[in-house]
């Protein structure tokens, strides 16, 4: 079974920032809620995640799972999207509106993976 093109270009986005949560961790240290414990865990978590999921999308028996794992994890980490939006120290520099445009490109994104399930 064949994958299609569009498949692989989301897994290598999802790759590339899940990489970059070890990279530059202190960027999405940032964003999370200071009421979530262990903020440096859960960037780990969500690093580990994005680049197993990504991965698995690739593979086409497991690819429908790895697609609801990416749906799940985008709803795990939005608190930290809204959080970003409405504390300006949380922003990393990113205008409040373009902030304001990223929560409803979440929606996207679901539907993105959703495709592959």
């Amino acid at each position: 079974m064949s994958l299609p093109w569009h498949l692989y270009l989301m897994a290598s986005l999802y790759i590339i920032a899940g990489l970059n949560h070890f990279r530059t961790p202190r960027l999405y240290l940032k964003i999370i809620p200071p009421y979530f414990p262990n903020p440096k865990t859960l960037n780990l978590i969500c690093g580990f995640s994005e680049v197993i999921l990504g991965i698995a999308l690739c593979i086409p028996v497991v690819s429908k799972f790895a697609a609801w794992g990416i749906i799940a994890l985008l709803i795990a980490v939005f608190p930290a999207n809204i959080y970003m939006y409405l504390h300006d120290d949380a922003g990393l520099g990113i205008p409040s509106w373009l902030r304001f445009i990223r929560l409803p490109f979440q929606l996207v994104l679901l539907y993105w993976a959703f495709c592959y399930t």
